[in-house]
Formats: C-alpha cells, structure tokens, sequence
C-alpha cells in the first residue's frame, strides 16, 4: 500500500490544479526525482499541453468571475484527472489495485473541487479582486508545495492534505448562507434589469400614463 499516501494527495491536490498535478509528477519522473510516476506523464507531449493548461489556470484562476466559470467547466476534468493520475500511479507501483486507486484519486478530487468552487464563489461578494488573487496563489502554492513534499514524505503530506481538505468542507459550510444570499441578490438584479429593459421598450401607446 506504499503508493496510497500519493494517489491520495495526488487526488486532493488534482481538485484544485489538475494541470499542475500533471505537471509537476511529470518533471519529478523525468528528472529521476522518483521512479513512481509512469512513463505515460513524462512524456514530452503530455508535460508541453499540461504546461500550457496550466499557465491558462493560473491567468483565469485569479479573476474575479472567470474563475467560478472555468471552476465550473472543470467540475468533470479535474476529478477525472484525479482518477487517472491515481490509477496510473497505481499501476506503476503494483501496491494498489487501480480501479481502487482511480475511485480514491477520483472521490477526493472532487471534494476537493468543490471545496475550492463554493470558496471562490464566496471570495467573488467582495467587490475587491484582492482576496481572490491571494486565494489562488495560496492554492498555487500549496498544490506544489504539498505534491512535492509527498514525493519525500508521502504519509506525512496525505495527513496534511486530509487536514486541508476537512477545514475546507467545515469553511464551506459556514460560507453557504453567504454564497446563497449572493446568489439571490444576482438573480434579483438580473430580473430587475430585464423588467427595466422590457419597460423601455414598450411602445408609447402602451405605457401607463402618468399619475
């Protein structure tokens, strides 16, 4: 069971950056960091399109809105991500059957992506781009700084990316009513605004006169 530690953390992290997940597994395979990574994500391809992905994540993600959509359109890819990362980590190592391995990359993934979804949408009330620019570096950060440490120390990066992914879900908890009330408020101006449109484009004939 050596490789469940990483094919957990690898899962976690695939949630957040899946690209960079690839990626970085990728580099640490190539370079004889570790022989766990398959030959199939050292590819030079595979690092080429997963480089680009990445640079696109990193632009999109620190942008207010434009990150709830790419969130949004990535709710299948990550956790597919996480599953097939997880697998192939799997069958490199022989220590854990892959499709146990692929529904473990798989399910923390997508926890771990809607962790991150409801965080951003609750980032995105305020009216500052700031915070959301902090949020992503920190994700950034601790995508590469966790999957790194789980090449050296895998059980103690999993422990650390269990912590993480439990505050997550109590912190998205507490910030439900808040994502629900903003989200009212954006439907109520959305249907504000279409009345006020559908008002001024009435003909004249058929305005109400005035009081």
């Amino acid at each position: 069971m050596s490789v469940l530690p990483l094919v957990f953390t690898s899962g976690w992290a695939s949630g957040i950056n899946a690209y960079a997940v690839v990626l970085l597994l990728g580099v640490f395979g190539a370079t004889g960091v570790t022989d766990e990574v398959p030959a199939s994500l050292q590819r030079t391809d595979v690092l080429v399109v997963a480089g680009v992905l990445f640079l696109c994540e990193v632009v999109a993600d620190k942008i207010p809105y434009v990150d709830s959509v790419w969130d949004t359109a990535h709710t299948v890819i990550r956790p597919l991500a996480g599953a097939v990362v997880a697998a192939l980590l799997a069958g490199e190592s022989g220590s854990l059957p892959e499709l146990a391995a692929g529904a473990i990359g798989g399910s923390t993934a997508l926890m771990s992506h809607l962790v991150k979804a409801g965080t951003r949408m609750a980032v995105n009330t305020s009216p500052e781009p700031f915070s959301n620019i902090a949020v992503s570096i920190a994700e950034d950060l601790g995508v590469a700084g966790v999957v790194t440490f789980a090449i050296f120390h895998p059980w103690i990066a999993a422990s650390i990316a269990a912590t993480l992914l439990v505050l997550g879900l109590v912190i998205l908890v507490f910030l439900a009513s808040r994502i629900r009330r903003f989200l009212r408020r954006r439907a109520q101006r959305r249907e504000e605004k279409r009345l006020a449109e559908t008002v001024s484009h009435r003909p004249d004939g058929d305005r109400l006169p005035p009081a």
